[in-house]
């Protein structure tokens, strides 16, 4: 069995594989020539880059598993693949704290100005530092504020416990009834439990003060100018899921309008090439979609796609 791990795998996952003796292949095959190449490989690992559409799948006859390390499946027409005979499975648990430690990256960025701080004190730090003191002077706090999560899957419900642990009301929308509780874990042992509230999306939208999505991009934007009329004045909102979930001009429009105080932005229409208005915009956080790109979120889903590639090998044999 040959396996290509076309945008990359944790050595661990790496060793797993080998160990239970399939030939793993690391080399990264562009997306315009595998249709001459992936058809040798009998299982493709990918992330977000590489895309694994009906095309392809139908070039592939020896293909039996599709693997996705990270939660969305996007890239994967999923549907068709599984038609065909294709095992097609993800991780969704393995990134969840990364993903959600990084949101609130985002808040902290966004409540405190680092975003646009750190550009200005490069270019005036030297020269304007008093002016700079001023203008990033009226920060705030997250404890006691309303945090908003818009979907209740791993990443959500980790990104909640943060929330609740800094002292946050949390307030959640999901289309499944949920659990109001969420545990949060010491290192000594010990743990706590405590609560969120489930309620609507306008709800949600009228009382919290920062909104953070965990929702996949369905074909239309969830969040667009008549959502944004329905928020406080002044919030701030982080999109860490997927491009397209935020209708980015009607974010441009309500940031420039003073609506919208902030955004953090690890995920873009269009990438690898953003809009340019959205990348310098003065009141927007930015990262490259590196919500998964941890150390210890990479060992964990590479640990976690060999083992159920392995499972999915050792059933079909």
């Amino acid at each position: 069995m040959r396996i290509l791990a076309n945008d990359g795998i944790d050595k661990v996952g790496q060793e797993m594989l080998e160990r239970a003796g399939f030939v793993v292949d690391t080399t990264h095959i562009p997306q315009e020539e595998l249709f001459e190449k992936l058809p040798a490989y009998d299982v493709v690992t990918v992330r977000s880059a590489t895309k694994i559409r009906k095309d392809l799948i139908d070039a592939c006859p020896n293909l039996k598993i599709i693997a996705r390390g990270g939660v969305g499946m996007d890239n994967i027409d999923v549907e068709y693949a599984r038609e065909k005979g294709i095992a097609v499975i993800n991780t969704p648990a393995a990134s969840s704290i990364s993903v959600a430690e990084l949101v609130f990256g985002h808040f902290f960025s966004g409540v405190r100005f680092l975003y646009d701080a750190q550009r200005k004190m490069v270019t005036e730090g030297d020269s304007n530092f008093a002016g700079l003191k001023k203008a990033y002077a009226k920060g705030s706090e997250l404890r006691g504020k309303t945090l908003g999560v818009i979907g209740f899957g791993r990443i959500g419900h980790e990104t909640a416990k943060i929330g609740v642990s800094l002292g946050m009301n949390v307030l959640v929308v999901d289309t499944y009834e949920i659990n109001p509780t969420v545990t949060i874990s010491f290192f000594n042992g010990q743990s706590l439990d405590l609560q969120v509230t489930q309620v609507s999306l306008d709800e949600l939208l009228a009382s919290a003060d920062f909104i953070s999505l965990h929702v996949p991009f369905l074909g239309k934007a969830l969040i667009g100018n008549e959502e944004f009329a329905k928020m406080k004045d002044g919030a701030g909102i982080v999109n860490a899921s997927r491009g397209g979930v935020i209708d980015e001009n009607a974010l441009l429009e309500n940031l420039n309008n003073g609506k919208i105080a902030f955004a953090g932005l690890d995920v873009f229409d269009n990438e690898p090439t953003p809009k340019a208005s959205l990348l310098r915009h003065p009141r927007v956080s930015l990262s490259p979609h590196i919500g998964a790109a941890t150390n210890e979120a990479q060992k964990r889903v590479g640990e976690e796609l060999a083992t159920l590639i392995i499972q999915e090998l050792t059933v079909t044999e």
